[in-house]
Parts: structure tokens; sequence; C-alpha cells
């Protein structure tokens, strides 16, 4: 069986949809994350944003092979808010995400149950209004050699048509490529066999 190779995630951030229940205004908002730096960039801007209101819920997912996920409830009562939340995330089959549901209090308790549909809701209603698409997982490679072997190696990345990511062209050459994953070994041995280089993974 092939290796999956491919990921989907959100193009691009959505924000302001709203949802009301009982005088309480949820707002939800997604964004496209690769670390946690960006999640508390955007919740801090958020915060600035809707700096009156009573809670910024939110759960994230980042990672592709090696997941990590988070799920805030903010004050809410105990997973009535980040895990419903999460569960869209999951719903939905994405990751690199970071969902938030800013709460004005409208003066109603909503009990448990109607806070864990509230979040549901709204973080459904953001991520339906998100255009998903699909990502390839990249190896990138970083490759060493002499100025007169660029001929045979950039043959090998014409013929693979391979993303240059970094270059520096001079006596001592070295390129930064990164290659879909499925096809990283082959090309790796392509390179290998020129043996006039040095290729080595980089980590992500």
């Amino acid at each position: 069986m092939l290796e999956k190779d491919t990921y989907n995630t959100i193009h691009s951030a959505v924000g302001d949809a709203l949802f009301k229940e009982k005088g309480s205004k949820f707002i939800g908002y997604a964004f496209p994350v690769i670390s946690e730096d960006e999640v508390k960039m955007h919740l801090e801007e958020l915060k600035k944003k809707h700096h009156s209101a009573r809670h910024w819920c939110y759960a994230w997912q980042i990672g592709v092979e090696d997941i990590q996920y988070r799920a805030n409830d903010d004050g809410e009562p105990n997973n009535s808010a980040g895990q419903p939340i999460y569960g869209q995330i999951l719903s939905k089959e994405i990751t690199n995400v970071l969902v938030v549901v800013v709460r004005y209090f409208g003066g109603t308790k909503l009990g448990v149950g109607g806070l864990i549909s509230a979040y549901k809701t709204t973080a459904k209603l953001i991520l339906d209004a998100a255009k998903i698409i699909e990502k390839t997982i990249d190896v990138n490679f970083q490759l060493n050699f002499e100025y007169v072997d660029m001929n045979k190696v950039m043959r090998i990345i014409k013929e693979h048509n391979i993303e240059i990511l970094h270059q520096r062209m001079e006596l001592n050459c070295e390129l930064v490529i990164s290659i879909r994953k499925k096809y990283a070994n082959l090309v790796q041995q392509s390179f290998e066999d020129l043996r006039c280089l040095k290729i080595k993974a980089l980590t992500p």
C-alpha cells in the first residue's frame, strides 16, 4: 500500500461567522498555522479586536505525521468549548489549522449542553466557509557539489521537475530542493548515483 503523502488544510484565514443563542454572541475564526507562535499571535490579535468579549475559546492541530493539538475552554466549563471546536477540525480531516470562537455573554446561562452545541455550531459554520485544499508532504534535501558538475545536477532537477528552495552558485555550489515524499527515495538515489555530490535530508 502506498504511504499517504498528502494532507488537507485551509487555504486562507476566514472570520466573523456569527451564531446567536439566548442573547450570547459566538463569533468564529479559522487560520492556517504551522507553529504555536502563530497560534499565540492570532489569539492576541483577536483579544485586541474583541477586548470586551467574555471568552476566547479555541482548538488547533499542527503537523502531518507527528500531530500536535490543543483544545482550550478559556474559563467555560470543562470540555464545553475547546473539545467541540476540536471535534469539528477532526470531522473536516484537516491539520495546520487554528479555530477560535469568541463569546460575548448575553446574560442568560446556556448550561453545558447549550455551550457544547453553540461552540460546535460556530466552529462548523466557520470551517464550512473556509476553502479546504490538499497539499503534498514534501522532503527537503541539501545538495553540495562542484560548479563543474552543475549540468549533471540540473539535468536530474529538470527531469523530475524539482522545486529549488535556495541556491548558492559559486565554485562550490549548494542547493536546497523540495521533493514530494513518495518520489523522495527515487530522486535521492538518482543524485547518489552521480557520485559527484553530497546529499543530505533536512529535518523539517
